[in-house]
């Protein structure tokens, strides 16, 4: 039974913070360290109840398939860093994720991930040639991009990726979560 607590108050500690980085990169471009940090404390916590009360299997792979995946996606966000492509809290923000959706779910991941940032690019593009808005709160992605900014606020998308992923790994599984009585 606490290992279910754990889990699901992990869970929602991370969905939480997922919320308040897409919230924060919607607002000003800005994903503060604490988000992502949060992230990986939550899953050092849960991965480590669950693994003393030999409960790990429900949900977590071995821990190297956890780290592995969160140093595929370090990698591939710190390339696109440094192309220009992608911030750094975007990239710390994508790599907690990914430490929590480990090598089955980082397909999953990504590939929602992505869509959700075509999506928001796609609305980036809309709102740039249409300007709907009339007084967009100043230094927000709206009016950035009424501005003719070409920022878009990935945060969101790396958020989606995260709720859809633990949707797909059964995070939300009532007969997963059976397994724990």
């Amino acid at each position: 039974m606490i290992g279910l607590l754990v889990f699901l108050f992990g869970v929602f500690v991370t969905l939480g913070m997922c919320g308040l980085a897409a919230k924060s990169d919607y607002k000003g471009f800005k994903i503060l360290n604490m988000y992502s940090l949060v992230i990986i404390g939550a899953f050092a916590v849960t991965y480590g109840v669950l693994t003393l009360t030999g409960q790990r299997e429900i949900f977590f792979k071995p821990i190297g398939m956890h780290l592995g995946a969160a140093f595929l996606v370090l990698m591939m966000t710190s390339a696109m860093y440094a192309l220009k492509k992608l911030g750094a809290g975007d990239s710390k923000f994508a790599t907690a994720v990914a430490l929590w959706v480990g090598l089955g779910g980082l397909v999953p991941f990504l590939f929602y991930m992505s869509l959700a940032g075509g999506v928001v690019a796609i609305a980036s593009l809309y709102l740039q040639k249409k300007k709907p808005f009339q007084s967009p709160p100043e230094g927000g992605w709206i009016d950035s991009v009424q501005k003719g900014g070409g920022n878009v606020p990935y945060g969101i998308a790396i958020a989606a990726g995260a709720l859809v992923s633990f949707i797909y790994l059964g995070f939300f599984s009532v007969t997963k979560w059976e397994m724990f009585f």
